[in-house]
């Protein structure tokens, strides 16, 4: 992937592979535009979560 900061790519990876359970070389080979949509989707259910559970506190 040219242009793209590996730091970056690491993050998405790990993040999307950490929440989903998928594996690493599955989102490896994820177009860039569908990683970012996961690793958005990942953190509008990890918001609802948190709001949630701030209102039970």
């Amino acid at each position: 992937m040219t242009g793209y900061p590996s730091e970056r790519l690491y993050e998405e990876v790990a993040y999307i592979a950490y929440y989903f359970h998928w594996p690493v070389e599955q989102v490896m080979s994820m177009e860039h535009r569908d990683r970012q949509r996961w690793v958005a989707e990942i953190a509008r259910i990890n918001e609802r979560l948190n709001q949630h559970t701030a209102r039970g506190a």
